[in-house]
């Protein structure tokens, strides 16, 4: 089954938006705090918070991602997609 990491910070002002919002998307994700997890943020290399990526059983990213703060239902078009 794949997996949804949402990167985030506790010192950005748009995910304190975003979070909520994927939330309610009701998408199955893992929050990562890219100060916390520098080695994760840089294997899929995050540089904008917020951010959805979506990986394989393999850790393999797939798909498109989803960086800054979207409406929830393109989280949940894009999870689906």
């Amino acid at each position: 089954m794949n997996k949804v990491y949402y990167f985030t910070a506790s010192w950005c002002s748009p995910c304190k938006t975003f979070g909520p919002l994927v939330e309610q998307s009701g998408i199955p994700y893992q929050k990562v705090d890219i100060d916390n997890d520098t080695e994760l943020a840089a294997k899929f290399g995050v540089r904008t918070v917020p951010s959805l990526v979506r990986v394989n059983d393999l850790g393999q990213e797939i798909g498109s991602r989803i960086v800054g703060v979207q409406p929830v239902d393109k989280i949940k078009k894009w999870y689906n997609g």
